[in-house]
C-alpha cells in the first residue's frame, strides 16, 4: 500500500519582512512543516527599506525555516502598493506556480496577496482557499471612498474563501457586522507569539540603559512598532506634554522606524522636548528593551491583534491602548493595561499618568498581563491552524452568480483522521 501523500499548503504573502504579518506567516510555515508540505511564496519586500540588520534577522529565520522543510519561491512584482502593470504580472505567476504546485490549500494573508492569491487559487481550481487579513483595512488605513471600494472587494472575494481567519473576537464580529461571511466560517486563531522570549533574565539592566542612551535614574514610557499613521505615535507625543507637567523626570521612547519618524522628530523639537524623547530605530533586541519601559503604550487607530501587546505582557509590562479592532480581546482594562479612545490626547495622558503615579497597582497590571499573554502564545496558534487545516471537508464555497471560469476543483490528497491520528504540535 503506497504511503499517504501529505497535504501540500501555499502560503501567499506580498512581503516578507520583520512585520507582524510577515512573522505570524513564517512561524505558521515553520512550526507545521512537520505535519504538511509548506510552499511560502512571497514578494521581496523592496518596499519595507530594511537595514541589513533587519534583513540579517530574516534570513536566518528563513534559514531556519527551510531547514524544517519549508520551500519559498520569491515573486518580484508581487508588491503591497496597487501597480497594474506589476499586479497583472504577479497574477500571471502565480497561476504558474499553483498549476505547478498543485496545492490541496492555498492560504493568503494581508489585503493584496489576498486578492491576487485568492482569484488565482479560484482560477486553477484549488479545493480549499483560507485568507488571514491580520487585521482590515476598512478604516483607519484609507479614507471613506478607498475603504467603501476595499470593502466591495473583499466582500466579492469572500464568497469563494472557504475560510477566512481573525486575529482576535473583535475582528470576527466586523466581517460578521459588515455581512462578509457568517460567524461559523471566521474561525478566531490570535497570531501567536514566542512569549518566552521576553523574559529577558540574566541581563545588566543599567548597561543596556547606558548602550541605549537611556537615563536609568528616570522612567520610560515606550512604543514598539511602525511609525505611520494608523499606530497613533503622533498622539503618543501629544500625550506625553501633558504627562510631563506632571511627571517630568519621564522619557519617551520610541522603537521602530516609517515615514512619520521625521515629522515626530521635528514636533518633538518644536515644542523642546527632543530631550525627553528617544528614537531607537528598528532593534533586534525588542524583549530586553521591553523589559525597561514602566508602561507600554499602542494608540492605534486601527490594530487588527496587536502581537507587540502580547510581548509586553510577556515582559510584565503594564499597557494602555486605543479599544479599537482587537486590542480589546488581549487587553483587559483594569486588569492588565488601561484603554482609551482612539486620537484621544487627553485620556491617553491620563492613563500614563495614572500608572506611573502608582508603581504598585502597575506592577500588579505587569504580572497578571505575564500570566495571560500564553493564551496567545505560539503554541496555541499551531495547534488551532492545525485544527483548522485537518478539518478542511469536502469542498463548500459558495459559487458566485458569474463564476470567473467553469472550474472542476481538484481532489485534495489524503488528510491524517482526527479520530486515529493525535494533532501536529510545535516542535522544541
Amino acid at each position: 500500500m503506497p504511503p499517504q501523500q501529505a497535504i501540500k499548503i501555499m502560503h501567499i504573502i506580498t512581503r516578507l519582512d520583520m512585520g507582524g504579518s510577515s512573522q505570524n506567516t513564517l512561524l505558521t510555515c515553520r512550526e507545521l512543516a512537520g505535519c504538511y508540505e509548506m510552499v511560502l511564496l512571497h514578494g521581496l519586500a523592496r518596499e519595507s527599506g530594511m537595514t541589513a540588520a533587519e534583513r540579517n534577522r530574516l534570513e536566518a529565520g528563513k534559514l531556519e525555516a527551510e531547514k524544517r522543510g519549508v520551500r519559498f519561491i520569491p515573486v518580484g512584482s508581487l508588491v503591497r502598493q496597487i501597480h497594474p502593470v506589476r499586479d497583472v504580472v504577479a497574477l500571471l505567476i502565480l497561476l504558474w506556480h499553483i498549476r505547478r504546485e498543485k496545492p490541496d490549500i492555498v492560504h493568503t494573508h494581508t489585503s493584496k496577496a489576498g486578492i491576487l492569491g485568492r482569484l488565482a487559487a479560484r482560477i486553477t481550481g484549488v479545493p480549499h482557499i483560507v485568507h488571514t487579513p491580520h487585521g482590515h483595512v476598512f478604516h483607519g488605513h484609507f479614507g471613506r471612498i478607498a475603504s467603501a471600494v476595499f470593502l466591495a472587494i473583499e466582500r466579492y472575494f469572500t464568497r469563494f474563501t472557504e475560510k477566512v481567519v481573525a486575529l482576535t473576537a473583535g475582528e470576527q464580529r466586523d466581517y460578521v457586522d459588515l455581512a462578509l461571511a457568517k460567524e461559523q466560517d471566521i474561525p478566531v486563531i490570535h497570531s501567536g507569539v514566542d512569549v518566552g522570549e521576553f523574559a529577558a533574565e540574566g541581563f545588566d539592566a543599567a548597561a543596556k540603559m547606558h548602550a541605549l542612551g537611556l537615563d536609568p535614574r528616570k522612567r520610560h514610557v515606550g512604543f514598539v512598532g511602525w511609525l505611520l499613521p494608523v499606530k497613533g505615535p503622533g498622539y503618543l507625543l501629544n500625550a506625553m506634554t501633558a504627562v510631563w507637567q506632571e511627571h517630568p523626570d519621564a522619557e519617551l521612547v520610541f522603537v521602530g522606524k516609517g515615514d512619520l519618524e521625521g515629522p515626530l522628530r521635528a514636533q518633538a523639537s518644536f515644542v523642546g522636548c527632543d530631550g525627553r524623547v528617544k528614537f531607537l530605530g528598528w532593534r533586534d533586541d525588542i524583549p530586553e528593551i521591553m523589559s525597561l519601559f514602566d508602561v507600554f503604550v499602542l494608540p492605534s487607530l486601527n490594530e487588527g491583534m496587536g502581537r507587540v501587546l502580547v510581548e509586553a505582557m510577556a515582559a510584565g509590562r503594564p499597557v494602555v491602548a486605543s479599544r479599537v479592532g482587537g486590542i480589546p480581546d488581549l487587553v483587559r482594562h483594569g486588569e492588565t493595561g488601561l484603554l482609551v479612545a482612539p486620537r484621544d490626547d487627553e485620556a491617553l495622558a491620563a492613563s500614563i499618568s495614572l500608572l506611573l503615579s502608582n508603581p504598585r497597582t502597575a506592577e500588579r497590571m505587569g504580572e497578571r498581563g505575564r500570566l495571560r499573554c500564553h493564551e496567545f502564545g505560539l503554541p496555541a496558534m499551531v495547534a488551532r491552524l492545525d485544527e483548522l487545516y485537518r478539518n478542511m471537508g469536502v469542498m463548500r464555497v459558495a459559487v458566485p452568480a458569474e463564476p470567473l471560469l467553469q472550474v472542476q476543483p481538484r481532489p485534495v490528497a489524503p488528510r491524517p483522521n482526527p479520530e486515529t491520528e493525535g494533532p501536529c504540535l510545535p516542535s522544541g
